[in-house]
């Protein structure tokens, strides 16, 4: 899916990926309570899970600090039709429940003519701990800076790729460089720099309630 991204400012979408890949081995999807948030850096910022709540609706479980800076608000508990416009819900949505019945990953690509800005959204399905395809694990990576807030974008095109176990669905980046997988939540809270220019609070916790044994996801700024 990602081997295409030649662009060096999409570059961090073959990492992203490829830690994904490396979670689930040989299983079609990897579990939600693999996605360790130290595992996902450089990519933490623009980083997000969304829940399936029904059909055509999925919801930001957990956000990284960009998409809150694109909204110009929280965007934890939105859903993610939030950052698409009016006139391109639709084909979103069909493209969505595709990614969770098949199940395929998808990679879209954006563009904000008010921007200019373009962007990338890539989307990776996940099991839930019950054992069913309600979780994507996505990153949407901007090129230019929005002249206001919130930033919404058009669908110029999307790819879809069916899944199947065992098989790599593209050839991913071994390398050392490569996004280093790590597993559960044994670690402890991941604490990251901001690096926004609006005025936010000096401490921000955003919890993700898919929580199993007791533990959870905190992305942590401070």
């Amino acid at each position: 899916m990602t081997e295409n991204v030649s662009d060096p400012d999409y570059a961090v979408l073959t990492q992203f990926q490829a830690y994904w890949e490396s979670l689930r081995g040989e299983q079609i999807l990897p579990t939600r309570s693999q996605v360790d948030p130290s595992g996902l850096d450089p990519a933490l910022h623009h980083a997000f899970i969304l829940e399936r709540i029904k059909p055509g609706v999925a919801r930001l479980r957990v956000a990284g600090s960009h998409l809150n800076d694109l909204m110009g608000m929280e965007v934890r508990g939105m859903a993610i039709t939030s950052f698409i416009q009016i006139q391109a819900r639709q084909r979103f949505n069909i493209m969505m429940e595709e990614l969770f019945e098949t199940p395929a990953i998808g990679m879209l690509d954006l563009v904000n003519s008010a921007g200019p800005i373009d962007a990338r959204m890539l989307l990776l399905p996940l099991k839930s701990d019950m054992g069913d395809t309600s979780r994507v694990l996505g990153c949407l990576i901007t090129k230019g800076t929005p002249r206001h807030s919130p930033c919404r974008f058009d669908v110029r095109t999307a790819k879809i790729t069916a899944l199947r176990s065992g098989i790599a669905s593209h050839p991913v980046n071994t390398s050392r460089h490569a996004i280093r997988p790590v597993q559960g939540f044994a670690e402890k809270p991941f604490v990251f720099d901001v690096g926004s220019k609006r005025s936010r609070p000096a401490y921000l916790r955003l919890v993700d309630p898919d929580k199993k044994n007791g533990r959870a996801a905190y992305w942590i700024r401070g």
